[in-house]
């Protein structure tokens, strides 16, 4: 049990190397937003996060990443939401996740929402990221942003699926030359080092209250559709071998959030972008999330009064590139709906809704389960 445990389930290898930088498109910008926006400890936000996807990596053996809860991240940046109340959120969205998973009703769920309608969520999650990508992040730095993104997509577009050259460390690395040679401050990165360890937070009733109705609520419907039944879907498309349970991943979303707002960490969800992304760049082991929290620690412990420093090491053209071929991932898995021409026109369907709606993919669940049980209902 313990030779298939580390050979199997954690592995530390080029490949594993590769995809640790799988999510970081989507968890740095969202991260350093939400510390900016809220004055957040970054120790305790870095080393709770790193320790969150630590832990998904060995309970689950597969490259399962931990993210930022998307909604609550974009209302606490645009409304500059006080951090007690993001962390009465946490709490308050762990809680209801909690009792979801032990009554059964994320398993009920996940049999009554068709399999169209989660491949429609993942195809238009697929959309954003790669609108995000392509409109914010390539053209972020102008012309030096247009050429390292160029560099990068040609890096990804000849090394893709390679496990001998995996391409994650090369776009990586390129990004890390560049800030090397042209963005960090090594001055103030060097007076910022030190040991800081998170610091001790206890969420009130009222902030959990009050976390629950202003952010918990609008987060809940996107986290029960992709962050647990499409990021299910997602683990038995690319690991058909393993019977990784809706309840499971609800039970493990639950805990981290019911533990991180006491050390001041942000809530936090799985989610199949990540798991795509890290896929994409060549994990397939629990080694890709345990190296990529392992880093994470080491931020938050000894570089959180750098951070500015810290997160020019990730040129957002790069991340632009590594965020992009997540999406292409996601957006591929649409392809097993093909078959079935009124099951692909709800998919769409809900992809486009979910891309320009507001609360597009509590909208787009809905709508996309009306439509497809409504033939059965008119007898189509």
């Amino acid at each position: 049990m313990n030779i298939y445990f580390l050979k199997n389930r954690i592995q530390f290898n080029r490949n594993e190397l590769s995809g640790s930088f799988g999510d970081i498109g989507t968890d740095f910008p969202l991260i350093a937003g939400m510390v900016l926006a809220s004055n957040l400890d970054v120790a305790g936000v870095f080393v709770m996060f790193g320790l969150m996807q630590i832990l998904t990596g060995i309970v689950y053996g597969l490259p399962m990443p931990v993210q930022p809860l998307k909604a609550m991240a974009v209302l606490v940046i645009t409304q500059n939401i006080p951090s007690s109340v993001l962390f009465g959120a946490g709490f308050a969205i762990g809680l209801v996740m909690l009792v979801l998973s032990l009554t059964g009703a994320l398993n009920w769920l996940a049999i009554k929402i068709p399999a169209c309608v989660v491949r429609g969520i993942q195809f238009g999650l697929g959309l954003s990221l790669a609108s995000l990508a392509l409109t914010k992040y390539v053209p972020s730095m102008g012309t030096d942003g247009y050429v390292l993104a160029l560099i990068g997509f040609v890096i990804m577009v000849i090394l893709l699926g390679n496990r001998r050259t995996p391409p994650g460390i090369f776009v990586i690395g390129l990004g890390l030359l560049y800030a090397v040679f042209f963005k960090v401050d090594f001055n103030s990165l060097s007076s910022g080092i030190g040991l800081r360890l998170p610091q001790v937070s206890f969420p009130d009733a009222g902030d959990i209250l009050t976390g629950f109705f202003l952010l918990a609520l609008p987060q809940l419907p996107l986290s029960i559709s992709n962050s647990v039944i499409a990021t299910n879907k997602t683990v038995h498309d690319l690991f058909p071998e393993r019977n990784i349970s809706v309840k499971k991943i609800g039970i493990t979303y639950a805990v981290m959030n019911l533990a991180v707002p006491f050390f001041k960490g942000i809530p936090v969800c799985h989610g199949c972008g990540g798991l795509a992304g890290h896929y994409a760049l060549g994990g397939r082991t629990g080694g890709s999330v345990v190296i990529y929290g392992s880093v994470l620690v080491l931020i938050g412990l000894m570089f959180s009064q750098a951070f500015h420093q810290v997160i020019q090491f990730f040129p957002r053209p790069v991340l632009g590139v590594v965020l992009f071929f997540e999406a292409l991932t996601l957006m591929l898995f649409v392809r097993d709906q093909a078959h079935n021409k009124r099951d692909t026109a709800i998919a769409l369907l809900v992809a486009l809704i979910c891309l320009t709606m507001p609360q597009g993919y509590v909208a787009g669940l809905i709508i996309g389960t009306v439509l497809y049980y409504s033939r059965y209902l008119k007898g189509l």
